[in-house]
């Protein structure tokens, strides 16, 4: 087990953590959490080995396996497949034995060398690798390519899986469902459930903390509490605690009254629909757990927004795409005023294509958009961090949109917002993503949207400030549609989801669990996940272009299938000369003095047998699995 007794550790004059403590068992999932900048991080570098305490005691297990996530990755030229197999050690140096034991032509060596390797799951190593990358989202072709040609955000895709390729005792996770798409965070929920290991996990995913771990560890006030059970139970408890604090009685009656309001709004309108009466339910649990946040730092609401007409935004016959080739085709859509939306479908389906279509960042490739006249379009997306103007401060961008207003006016609103004294002033180079996405919303709210698109809004941003945002949005009066992987805040405020998958948007009738079931049945089935055909008809330009899609279908298929039957043919041919050199080397007087030249010799080739077997056998995999893919593709 993990024992933290009296300890205080530092980062800079002021400690982070001051006489404090804590016992951690062993197969433990614990999630850390705290306001940022509370030491979460710095206690994972202390686990690490990496900083050390300034009093006290740390005792962890000599011979614990430690892995953790890297949050950087470098360009390298190293395969993904390559880059995750480096996570297991174990596997790495028994690989190296091998060669090194092959090149010496040791038969003793060579056959301790092996016998090693199969202990260390040398055999299924590429297998367990692969499963990981396919989980977290890589195409099986994808698994070749180099660690230099994926983005920041599968970069960090490639950590994750690097981190639970390792044979690791304690598994520390900074953060890892941030660039995961809502699939991806399923399949690593099963994943770390299984873990038989310590983990312990710092995440701004309530949900997902709810299905992960059985403990909660919170840094407040420079002392770590440990609450049994998920998130939801330090909520609770939380909230029966502060609620016997008579200082902080009225602001908690104030936020409950605040809820109630809404409570009351959609309760009338709960006879009308299951996912009304499912957003009801969600805001109750809010109205219980109101006290576990009446000390946040952040609190703001949406400003009123002019009228619209209805529907304030129509998509008619629109295909969407980039080039020649459409994303999306046969997009009928409507806007009303009031409507709550959430996006749903596979990682690169056409989602943020879809919400950049609404928010007039692409036109369409046909079709018709109608936008009404007093339309607001109120748009988050991520990349929006980076068009901040680094130099000025959070009160310079506000008054770019306001330029009337007093600069008073300004800080008290970015104070909603976490902004507060020199922060509020100072340039925004600094800041860290969840500061800057802080500051996009705020920019974004100012603006009094009468619609808001909203794509990832909770990456970076931690748990105070995704309650925040999860209330104010529930005090919105215009439509919103959500791109999101936070479950909760999905639940929360979407009345409705639409399905995007296999170039098509059609309505979706159920809710989260009901997507989850969704998922579940395509893999069952050995299907794409996103092989789900559009609701309605085809226009006779779409069947045209179905047919020519099924014909370079069959084309890209030839290939595919005979490089599966070319690795079946050397795979049976490989093992059939392996099982008869075992079988040669099953008799025992081959083991003779006089007999060890030809053994070395059918050791040898054994060795090299096996690694172009599972050599072979990788290939195949990834060759099935691409057929597979492009089967289900076309299907």
């Amino acid at each position: 087990m993990i024992e933290l007794r009296d300890i205080t550790l530092r980062r800079g004059p002021e400690p982070l953590l001051e006489r404090t403590g804590v016992t951690l068992h062993a197969g433990h999932k614990v999630g850390l959490v705290g306001a940022n900048g509370t030491g979460k991080t710095s206690l994972f570098s202390l686990l690490q080995g990496e900083l050390g305490v300034d009093a006290g005691e740390v005792s962890i297990p000599r011979d614990w396996e430690i892995a953790h996530m890297a949050q950087e990755t470098p360009a390298l030229e190293r395969p993904a497949l390559e880059f995750v197999l480096d996570g297991d050690r174990d596997f790495r140096a028994a690989e190296a034995a091998v060669a090194e034991a092959d090149a010496r032509g040791d038969g003793r060596a060579i056959a301790a060398a092996h016998a090693a390797y199969d202990n260390a799951g040398g055999y299924t190593a590429h297998a367990r690798a692969g499963e990981l990358l396919d989980g977290l989202g890589f195409p099986a072709e994808q698994h070749g390519w180099a660690v230099a040609q994926f983005s920041g955000g599968w970069r960090v895709r490639l950590n994750l899986a690097r981190a639970l390729m390792s044979r690791s005792d304690l598994l520390l996770l900074d953060e890892p469902t941030n660039h995961l798409d809502l699939e991806a965070v399923l399949w690593l929920e099963q994943w770390l459930r299984a873990y038989p290991g310590t983990l312990m996990l710092i995440s701004h995913d309530r949900d997902f903390l709810d299905a992960v771990v059985d403990e909660i560890l919170h840094i407040e006030h420079r002392k770590l509490t440990l609450y049994r059970g998920g998130y939801s139970d330090f909520e609770r408890q939380r909230a029966e605690r502060l609620a016997q604090q008579q200082a902080l009685y009225e602001k908690q009656q104030r936020e409950i009254a605040h809820l109630q309001k809404f409570i009351d709004r959609f309760r009338a309108q709960a006879n009308k629909a299951r996912a009304a009466q499912s957003r009801v339910k969600a805001l109750e649990r809010m109205e219980r757990i109101a006290p576990a946040h009446v000390d946040s730092p952040f609190q703001f609401e949406f400003r009123q927004a002019p009228a619209v007409a209805n529907p304030m935004l129509a998509m008619e016959a629109v295909s969407l795409g980039y080039g020649e080739v459409p994303v999306l085709t046969g997009i009928d859509l409507a806007l009303r005023p009031g409507q709550r939306m959430g996006l749903l479908g596979p990682n690169g389906a056409g989602k943020s294509t879809l919400v950049r279509a609404l928010a007039g960042e692409l036109g369409p490739v046909t079709g018709r958009v109608t936008r009404a006249r007093n339309l607001r379009v109120g748009y988050f997306a991520q990349h929006q961090l980076e068009q901040l103007d680094p130099e000025a401060s959070p009160v310079l961008h506000l008054a770019r949109l306001a330029s009337d207003a007093l600069e008073q006016t300004l800080r008290d609103f970015l104070g909603g917002f976490g902004f507060h004294g020199d922060q509020a002033l100072e340039p925004v180079a600094p800041l860290s993503g969840g500061e800057k996405a802080r500051l996009v919303l705020a920019l974004l709210v100012w603006q009094a949207p009468n619609l808001l698109l909203l794509d990832e809004p909770t990456n970076h941003l931690d748990l105070e400030m995704r309650h925040a945002l999860t209330v104010a949005l529930q005090g919105f009066e215009g439509a919103v549609v959500t791109v999101s992987h936070d479950r909760h805040l999905l639940g929360a405020t979407v009345d409705e989801f639409h399905l995007v998958a296999d170039g098509g948007v059609r309505r979706f009738h159920g809710g989260l669990a009901e997507y989850q079931q969704w998922l579940s049945e395509r893999r069952r089935a050995g299907r794409s996940l996103a092989a789900e055909t559009p609701a309605g008809g085809q226009s006779a330009a779409e069947r045209k272009a179905e047919r020519q899609r099924a014909a370079d279908q069959r084309r890209a298929l030839k290939p595919l299938r005979e490089r599966v039957q070319r690795l079946v043919r050397e795979i049976e041919r490989v093992s059939a000369e392996l099982a008869e050199l075992e079988g040669d080397l099953a008799d025992p007087a081959l083991y003779e003095a006089d007999d060890k030249e030809r053994l070395n010799n059918l050791l040898r080739r054994q060795g090299e047998l096996r690694r172009h077997h599972d050599a072979l056998e990788a290939e195949w995999m990834e060759a099935e699995e691409a057929l597979e893919t492009a089967q289900a593709d076309g299907a």
